[in-house]
């Protein structure tokens, strides 16, 4: 009976190649830990020149990854507020900020809220991932954002999404219409 077994299990494996090695390779490289903590460093210095685009770095507020940002300018209805919290107004475009350093974050960012009110666009979602770091601080990108979208003169108010959105990780943006100037505050 084990022969008929071995027989029938050489008939359907025919032409398949054993593997050599013993363990998997999902090749991506093991991360260089002193390495990237020299890369996140290096992240939070500036280079090159300078855009004046009205955002600050003299103090950021220090967010924890777990923590929920709520923020909205005077002037904001609390129903509108509720509704965002609520995911009531529909987003009608992402932004990712994974992996940037800080000031590409800040100007990819600003870029972006550029364009979102150029084409009146009512509501954005910015992701900011929670970024729980090895070294134990505060993440930076998630902390840079609830500062510079308090700066931003077109951010009515922001709160973190629901989880199916991104959660503590991603925030809802409510925008300043300018052809309705005086509709949103």
């Amino acid at each position: 009976m084990q022969d008929d077994d071995f027989s029938l299990f050489r008939s359907e494996t025919r032409g398949v190649k054993p593997i050599k090695v013993e363990y998997a390779d999902t090749g991506k490289p093991k991360p260089d830990l002193k390495n990237l903590a020299k890369l996140r460093q290096a992240a939070t210095v500036r280079t090159g020149s300078v855009t004046v685009d009205g955002l600050s770095d003299q103090f950021v507020i220090d967010v924890g990854p777990e923590d929920t940002l709520n923020w909205v300018r005077d002037g904001v209805q609390e129903g509108q507020m509720r509704k965002l919290k609520l995911g009531q107004i529909s987003f009608e475009g992402s932004l990712d900020l994974h992996g940037m350093s800080v000031e590409l974050a800040r100007e990819t960012m600003w870029e972006f809220l550029a364009e979102a009110t150029r084409l009146e666009i009512r509501c954005v979602r910015i992701t900011h991932g929670k970024a729980v770091r090895l070294d134990g601080k505060r993440p930076m990108i998630k902390s840079h954002v609830n500062t510079w979208l308090r700066q931003h003169p077109q951010v009515l108010g922001f709160t973190s999404c629901l989880a199916k959105h991104g959660g503590a990780g991603a925030v809802y943006v409510i925008l300043k219409r300018t052809m309705m100037e005086g509709r949103d505050e």
